[in-house]
């Protein structure tokens, strides 16, 4: 039978996982598709995923792709996947691609989106989608901060001590922050991240926007290429990865 390469749009709640890796001993969203696509295929397989989210973090957009040895036609794939996983995990799309595609090195840019709640009390039904953070937050001041984000630039100071890429150098096509009523959103767009960094750029922002910094300081910050310099990491629960482009 031929084996075909089969790309896959996920949405999922990362609430209750250990992050998309799949980890020995634990509940991860990529454990959960490959057991799931397995069991349809009978056969073991390997689902590669374009974004590593970490635990808690959640995804609209999330994109992988699998090869598969199975009679089951690539129009029922999405369905038949999505019956076979938990509730809180979805596959929007299947579709089959050329053998060469590969959902990491074919991957042009991502968009996230973190959200906010500012109101005074928990927003309890969507508790597990943001940060909530009481208080104003002057938004005009977190965009402009946000816009000397954009461009190709060494984004070091915003990368987790723990990462250790050759390059910290990213291209931010772009960084805005809106808001309606008590909510804030920053969405952040580039062709790559480095680990933690949209939350870390919120937890910068949400300094500007609570008076501690000038948007200027954003400045300062990619100078020093010093994780130390920038603000204080934001909560998984508030990002989701909304789309990739191929």
């Amino acid at each position: 039978m031929l084996i075909r390469n089969i790309k896959l749009v996920l949405s999922y709640d990362g609430s209750a996982y250990h992050g998309w890796q799949v980890q020995p001993d634990a509940d991860t969203v990529a454990g959960r598709i490959t057991d799931a696509v397995e069991k349809l295929c009978g056969c073991e397989v390997k689902v590669s995923g374009s974004s590593r989210t970490d635990a808690g973090v959640h995804a609209l957009g999330q994109v992988a792709n699998v090869r598969i040895d199975s009679p089951v036609p690539t129009e029922n794939l999405a369905k038949a996947l999505t019956r076979m996983l938990p509730d809180d995990i979805a596959v929007a799309e299947a579709i089959e691609v050329a053998d060469d595609f590969d959902a990491i090195s074919a991957t042009k840019s991502k968009l996230y989106r973190y959200t906010i709640c500012t109101d005074r009390v928990r927003p309890v039904l969507e508790i597990r989608h943001c940060w909530h953070r009481a208080g104003g937050l002057d938004v005009e001041r977190m965009n402009e901060a946000a816009g000397l984000l954009v461009g190709k630039k060494d984004f070091k100071s915003f990368a987790a001590a723990a990462d250790q890429r050759e390059s910290s150098v990213r291209t931010v096509i772009r960084c805005e922050a809106t808001g309606r009523d008590e909510w804030i959103y920053v969405d952040v767009e580039a062709d790559g991240f480095l680990y933690n960094m949209v939350r870390n750029i919120v937890g910068t922002l949400v300094e500007v926007g609570r008076g501690r910094w000038s948007a200027g300081k954003i400045g300062e910050i990619l100078d020093a290429r010093d994780r130390a310099a920038a603000g204080p990491i934001a909560p998984a629960s508030g990002l989701c990865l909304m789309k990739i482009d191929y």
